[in-house]
């Protein structure tokens, strides 16, 4: 049986004291990749950032790689997010240093010391992106598909169990997002990473098809089928 790395039951889903999503019952194994959808409002946002800590899960169950997200606090949250990784649609990455320096920033705030094992992680984690000559670059000289292997090199530093991706490809042009897409499949397959990707391109999503889960009227739909317009 395939390890549960996120378990939601009976959850409802809030941004502030606003109820977003209501009756939340889902579970993804070890190795998912999964897309969550759902128009601009209704809650994508606000799922991911529950599973990463960011928001309280005040009613009903969920654990998230091992963490019970009921029994999160700021002491508890870095522990959590030390098993994940996240990427965002704009990148985030820090403009006055190159792409070795970004990850290395990571891989210090969250403890590791050794700069030879810092190194190593980082050659690593490039190679695995397709960007072993890029260390010495500043993020502004790099392609904004560059950019976004940067993100998900950041992502792998710390080896996660779970990759939550928000809008990954919305700043991309159709040709990058696949790559990208192909990209994040491979991390999935190969090293058996969980992969929770919010997306609003319909075109990704018929292109590379698997478990979609939809936010629609408060309510997730889960192994929901996507009509293309």
């Amino acid at each position: 049986m395939a390890e549960a790395i996120v378990s939601l039951k009976d959850a409802k889903i809030f941004q502030g004291d606003s109820l977003i999503i209501d009756e939340v019952n889902i579970e993804i194994l070890k190795g998912d990749f999964v897309f969550l959808v759902g128009k601009t409002g209704t809650g994508k946002s606000s799922l991911l950032k529950t599973l990463y800590g960011d928001l309280e899960l005040k009613h009903g169950e969920g654990i998230v790689v091992g963490y019970d997200l009921t029994e999160m606090n700021w002491k508890k949250v870095p522990f959590l997010r030390r098993n994940l990784g996240v990427i965002f649609q704009d990148f985030q990455l820090l403009t006055d240093r190159n792409v070795n320096e970004n990850l290395k920033f990571v891989l210090k705030a969250t403890g590791w010391r050794d700069k030879k094992l810092i190194q190593e992680k980082i050659n690593d984690v490039l190679d695995k992106v397709g960007l072993k000559t890029k260390g010495y670059k500043m993020s502004f000289e790099l392609s904004g598909g560059e950019q976004q292997r940067v993100a998900i090199a950041r992502a792998l530093l710390n080896s996660p169990k779970l990759i939550l991706a928000d809008e990954p490809t919305g700043n991309l042009d159709p040709e990058t997002s696949d790559e990208i897409m192909r990209l994040m499949i491979d991390i999935s397959r190969v090293y058996d990473t969980t992969i929770i990707m919010a997306t609003h391109d319909y075109r990704v999503i018929q292109k590379f098809p698997s478990r979609t889960i939809k936010i629609e009227k408060g309510r997730i739909i889960d192994h929901a089928t996507i009509e293309v317009d």
